[in-house]
């Protein structure tokens, strides 16, 4: 699993925010919340959808807490701060240097590809984990479910 390494512009994002865990996940929730609600955002670039994750600190996987708590949005890219829907916020992501990998297949199979990008590529690569916003970049043949399923996955990364 080789991925790209990009540097990322700060974007400007809107949409909706939960406290969770990977044991008390609200993924669902927050979805389900955001979808009915996102034709409602004015100003949007393009169509994907930001599935991201803010950690408090470096997240760390060697010291991996699945009950420790964390900030996930869904939202979208948009030009400007107008016009911001009642029952959503602004987030400007940071940018900065990612690796992007493809995960290809169902939602359901992530924890292999979070497996291979963490215990395998991460340790073998000129790089570690910068404490900024991780996210998975949900775009046109992103299928949830479906093993036909793709989207990127962001890691923000340094040079050790």
């Amino acid at each position: 699993m080789n991925p790209e390494i990009r540097t990322l512009p700060p974007k400007k994002l809107i949409g909706k925010s939960l406290e969770m865990s990977y044991i008390n996940n609200r993924t669902g929730e927050l979805w389900r919340s955001f979808m009915p609600q996102r034709k409602d955002i004015s100003n949007k670039i393009g169509s994907d959808l930001y599935s991201m994750q803010i950690y408090d600190g470096v997240f760390d996987f060697q010291d991996f807490n699945p009950a420790k708590s964390f900030t996930k949005w869904a939202a979208v890219e948009v030009s400007e701060f107008a016009d911001i829907p009642e029952t959503m916020e602004t987030y400007t992501l940071q940018g900065g240097l990612y690796a992007v990998f493809l995960h290809k297949g169902s939602s359901l199979d992530f924890q292999k590809t979070f497996y291979e990008i963490f215990a395998v590529w991460l340790p073998n690569s000129p790089y570690q984990i910068d404490d900024r916003e991780h996210f998975e970049l949900l775009g046109e043949k992103y299928k949830n479910e479906s093993p036909d399923s793709e989207e990127e996955v962001w890691i923000p990364i340094r040079k050790r």
